[in-house]
């Protein structure tokens, strides 16, 4: 209704209980989310010890993910990058037949996609300076080969909801909906946070003062991209490894954590 009315009373409600509003936005943010993923989330399939249709090993495949996870970091990308260009290597894994010597072509482009989604202009930077900086030796030419066949392959339809992505909403869910979790899981994202700058900070018990606001979702983002290394793991879906993460976090966080934790569930629709 857009009549005076309504939208002032709307407006009131809103300021009566901001937590509410809140949960009701991301809980919009969640199921589009949900929506995605389920229309667009793809993994490889191992058949004799191989990704079916291509010669590629679970080994070779993993090993290819934690060097997107050392490349990611080299280019100083956000997590939410590292996380898309898994999916869309994944997924194209799981399209067509790929022999393992394109894999490394493979992986590094999928990068370079997400990056282009993800990642402002400056951050990227030429295309050229990362394979430099990356040692491998494609030719940009390649490069633009492969991105070609990707975006044909997947249809130019290359954003889908990642397992960093749950994490985040997943993390707002609970602050807005349990603020009494805030001293102990924090308030922002705090993605761009590194324990490398100050590792003291590692040794804060749950709700320690000294921990950096978004703390615990730092922590939770880089625990879901071990699980996206781990080929025992590549058959659940992002929120179900997020939901999982986050589970055995909220049993050392809360005595409260199964009322928590069903809330959650109720609302990933799981």
């Amino acid at each position: 209704c857009v009549c005076p009315g309504c939208s002032l009373a709307c407006a009131v409600v809103a300021m009566k209980n901001p937590g509410a509003v809140e949960s009701r936005r991301l809980v919009g943010l969640l199921e589009a989310a949900l929506v995605r993923e389920a229309r667009l989330w793809k993994v490889p399939v191992f058949k004799n010890e191989c990704i079916q249709g291509a010669g590629i090993s679970p080994s070779q495949h993993q090993e290819m993910i934690l060097w997107l996870g050392e490349m990611n970091r080299l280019f100083q990308f956000c997590p939410e990058t590292f996380a898309l260009g898994v999916c869309v290597l994944n997924r194209l894994l799981s399209t067509v037949k790929a022999q393992s010597k394109y894999l490394k072509c493979i992986a590094f482009t999928s990068l370079v996609l997400a990056a282009k989604i993800n990642e402002e202009d400056e951050v990227i930077g030429c295309v050229k300076d990362l394979v430099v900086q990356s040692g491998c030796s494609f030719s940009t030419a390649e490069i633009l080969r492969m991105e070609r066949i990707i975006l044909d392959k997947l249809h130019w339809d290359l954003y889908t909801a990642t397992p960093v992505d749950f994490i985040h909403i997943f993390h707002a869910l609970l602050v807005a909906g349990h603020p009494h979790l805030i001293p102990s899981i924090g308030l922002c994202s705090g993605v761009g946070w590194d324990s490398a700058t100050d590792p003291g900070l590692l040794s804060a018990g749950p709700g320690d003062q000294k921990r950096p606001p978004g703390f615990q979702a730092a922590l939770w983002t880089r625990q879901v991209q071990h699980c996206m290394a781990c080929h025992q793991l590549w058959q659940f879906k992002g929120s179900t490894l997020a939901l999982a993460i986050i589970t055995l976090e909220l049993e050392a966080l809360t005595p409260d954590w199964f009322s928590v934790f069903t809330d959650l569930l109720k609302k990933a629709q799981v």
